[in-house]
């Protein structure tokens, strides 16, 4: 990269809820979701416990927000 060089980056964030694993979150499952996304390039940024919303009905679940970004 030269000097003055704008490097460009995108971002993807994942959702995770505990139903999404069958059952209770490990540390081997989100192990596994990161591998899954490092293959193609991505690098973790940051992990954010949040409410995320559910598909059905109204209210939160909690669960984690991922947040991964590469090079565009």
């Amino acid at each position: 990269m030269s000097k003055g060089e704008v490097v460009a980056y995108e971002y993807k964030v994942v959702e995770l809820r505990e139903k999404m694993f069958g059952g209770k979150m490990s540390g081997e499952k989100l192990e596994g979701v990161l591998n899954e996304h490092a293959a193609k390039g991505w690098q973790l940024k940051a992990i954010t416990g949040a409410d995320v919303k559910g598909r059905l009905g109204p209210g939160g679940v909690e669960g984690l927000l991922v947040t991964f970004e590469r090079q565009a």
